[in-house]
């Protein structure tokens, strides 16, 4: 060991001064070392010099080079690599806390909640790595490294050096590249190509140590621990652990399923699963209608199995005793690239509702089966090979065959309103379908073309309630978005005529009630009237993860904070895939900056790539007392929509707010020269003002904002980003205006 250290030390000389040994391990032994370029501890990893000789620097090292390009906050950096004297190292940072199986050493079950949060953090480091295309293929708790309650992963690509530069003549060295406890079956069996999902796994066997005290299969030797995994059932871990939630352990076993398309898709999956309001048991009663697959012979029938899909989401909702999951939630499953029991336990549901949809001339085949998460038992099944002309009496019976399924009682008004046909002609239902295609595309130009359709299937049925209803819809989406060739106001009007227009031709319709009551909010600030048209429409639909978000909106513009947040996460029951951010959101405007940072935290790991999940963790980072990290985060959602004027006006008051005065005029400049070419919201120009403490200037362009009915001008008193302005007279009286006060 003295010769081999001595040669260690003469390898570095100049670069590194080894101290002392850290550990060892199969492949390597690490060293704590002084940097002595830039003066800073290191940790030197030293491949086994036998292992070195087989493997050769050349592959080695550029399979580690690719490691060294991941950026990522619960990613260890690589800062080093290279050869000297026939070793091969690499050099990382020297974190002075302590290795995930020290602490499990030490402890052997780890608080659930704890546990959880260092799985998520491990599989945010894992989704950025998979977007990367660089495979872990060695995650373990000795690669998992804790500081100050931050998981970082260690050692990425490493294996994947090895493995790759290596091939059969790794076997020469008697190492095996992964770890038995913790492998995947397809790596176990020497599978060369391994995907994300083979971490996943590998992540399930940390997170089921961490609860249960041991990994989910254990024996005297690697070839016993692998037979059981290839043949036994992963044991339960709440028989090992019965706090363990079961919704928790429901994604356990998908992260551990045997056959690799049955797991989750992505490591952000698996860690929304565990995240999730549902992670609890869920309801009996709660179903989740996946998308209809077209079977149809021309794809462009692809919208039709669409609107089979979203109408029965839509009669389904309309039943109260019925837990269901929205249509933003449901779609991402589209291409079905994970198992039943993985989605089940991401949206939280009990069961799930597949089928498909072949359309021929006049002739329609939908067929449809209903089937128990857990078991695979299918609840219930049926073929339907009809005249086209008979698609709503299909919807009606599918919805109708799923309550008594689910042992759901209906109300007489429900059933009536479920019997009741939008439309008797076919044609404009199929027209009103591609507006909706085109409508939940959210561009400019897929809202405008939805709008055509939408308009043509009026001109088909003038009494059409649904297809007017789908205008409203659309218009509001606009007055949204704003920049377009309507204004805000403009946009706005038009809803509010179509909205009207629906519900004089049924007022039983929920969708065309929920629309109408944000714009009594947003256009007309009548709050007492907006309330009233939310209940009305959680009466006709009280499965609509929409009202529910709408209404925790202008809860949370009164201040009615306890209310709202309630309201936004049940949205977020029904649609476990949306509305993170709003929770997030809401919990920021009420002062609640913890749990505010937790869940937009949850938010951006399960889509690091959301801006408005970065922009909302950003100010809960702010309004905490962290305004580096704070920043940090602005600006990342920044660099992730920067055509967005929202988030660019944000971060110039983050900055004019933390000092850094210059920057922040800097993007008041940009936003100006912007605001030449096309529009720009006053109310986003407000913010830096505001920021730079010119209030009057800031007020200016919030009584245009007002006028204009334009950004989220209705929602200045319980915005968090106006408060230094709630003492001016003339914000005071635009409350006035707005029938608000303090």
């Amino acid at each position: 060991m003295r010769n081999f250290r001595e040669r260690l030390d003469a390898a570095l000389a100049g670069r590194y001064a080894i101290e002392r040994e850290l550990g060892s391990g199969g492949m390597a032994t690490v060293y704590l070392a002084d940097d002595l370029k830039y003066q800073r501890k290191v940790a030197v990893k030293v491949l086994r010099p036998e292992l070195a000789s087989v493997l050769g620097p050349d592959r080695f090292l550029r399979e580690v080079e690719i490691a060294a390009r991941l950026n990522h906050p619960h990613i260890l950096a690589l800062y080093d690599s290279g050869e000297a004297d026939g070793l091969l190292f690499y050099v990382m940072p020297y974190v002075k806390g302590e290795s995930l199986r020290h602490k499990l050493e030490r402890e052997t079950q780890l608080p659930i909640d704890e546990a959880l949060r260092i799985t998520r953090q491990v599989a945010s480091a894992l989704g950025h790595a998979h977007d990367q295309g660089v495979i872990h293929r060695d995650v373990k708790p000795e690669n998992i490294l804790l500081y100050e309650s931050e998981a970082m992963v260690a050692d990425f690509g490493i294996a994947l050096a090895v493995s790759a530069a290596a091939g059969a003549r790794l076997t020469e060295t008697g190492l095996v590249v992964g770890t038995p406890e913790y492998m995947s079956p397809e790596q176990a069996l020497g599978e060369r190509e391994l995907h994300a999902r083979s971490d996943v796994y590998s992540l399930g066997c940390v997170l089921y140590e961490m609860l249960a005290g041991e990994p989910p299969f254990t024996g005297p030797t690697a070839q016993a621990v692998i037979a059981k995994r290839l043949a036994d059932p992963v044991p339960a871990v709440r028989r090992l652990r019965d706090a363990v939630p079961a919704g928790v352990e429901r994604a356990l076993m998908g992260a551990l399923a045997r056959v690799p398309a049955d797991r989750f898709a992505s490591a952000g999956a698996f860690a929304e699963a565990l995240a999730t309001p549902g992670a609890g048991r869920p309801r009996a009663r709660s179903v989740a209608v996946l998308p209809f697959v077209n079977l149809s012979a021309d794809p462009e029938n692809e919208y039709f199995a669409d609107g089979i899909t979203e109408d029965v989401i839509a009669q389904l909702s309309k039943i109260r005793a019925l837990e269901v999951i929205s249509r933003t939630s449901v779609m991402p499953f589209k291409k079905r690239q994970e198992g039943l029991r993985a989605i089940a336990a991401k949206l939280g549901v009990a069961t799930l509702l597949e089928g498909s949809v072949r359309r021929a001339g006049d002739r329609v085949r939908i067929v449809a089966q209903l089937i128990d998460a857990d078991t695979d038992q299918h609840l219930w099944a049926e073929t339907y090979d009809r005249q086209l002309t008979d698609v709503f009496a299909i919807q009606t019976d599918v919805a109708l065959q799923i309550a008594a399924a689910l042992q759901a009682e209906l109300s007489a008004d429900e059933r009536t309103r479920i019997h009741k046909e939008p439309t008797r002609d076919l044609q404009a239902y199929q027209l009103y379908l591609q507006g909706r295609h085109c409508l939940v595309k959210f561009t400019e130009p897929g809202i405008r073309r939805g709008i055509e359709y939408f308009e043509q299937a009026i001109a088909k049925d003038p009494e059409y309630a649904l297809a007017h209803a789908g205008v409203a819809m659309a218009f509001t989406e606009l007055g949204g978005q704003g920049g377009g060739a309507v204004t805000p106001a403009q946009a706005y009007e038009r809803a509010k005529e179509a909205a009207a227009k629906a519900l004089a031709l049924d007022g039983a319709l929920g969708e065309a009630r929920c629309m109408l009551a944000f714009l009594k909010f947003v256009c007309d600030f009548d709050w007492t009237g907006a309330e009233a048209e939310f209940k009305r429409a959680l009466d006709l639909s009280p499965g609509s993860a929409d009202t529910y978000d709408l209404y925790g909106r202008m809860l949370s513009a009164l201040t009615r904070y306890d209310e709202a947040i309630a309201m936004v996460k049940r949205a977020q029951e029904l649609d476990p895939l949306a509305h993170r951010t709003d929770v997030a959101s809401v919990l920021v405007r009420a002062g609640r900056y913890d749990e505010a940072v937790q869940a937009a935290t949850r938010a951006v790991e399960f889509d690091p790539d959301d801006p408005r999940g970065r922009s909302i963790l950003g100010w809960a980072h702010l309004k905490n007392g962290n305004p580096d990290r704070g920043l940090a985060e602005l600006e990342r959602a920044v660099s992730l929509a920067p055509g967005n004027t929202l988030f660019w006006a944000q971060l110039g008051q983050a900055y004019a707010l933390a000092g850094r005065v210059g920057q922040a005029r800097d993007v008041l400049r940009q936003l100006q020269d912007l605001a030449r070419e096309r529009y720009v919201s006053p109310y986003h120009l407000a913010y830096i003002y505001t920021g730079l403490g010119e209030q009057d200037a800031a007020i200016d362009l919030l009584e245009q904002a007002y006028e204009q009915r334009s950004g989220g001008v209705y929602g200045i008193k319980g915005s968090f980003l106006f408060t230094t302005l709630h003492r001016h007279p003339r914000f005071v009286a635009l409350l006035g205006k707005m029938h608000l006060d303090f």
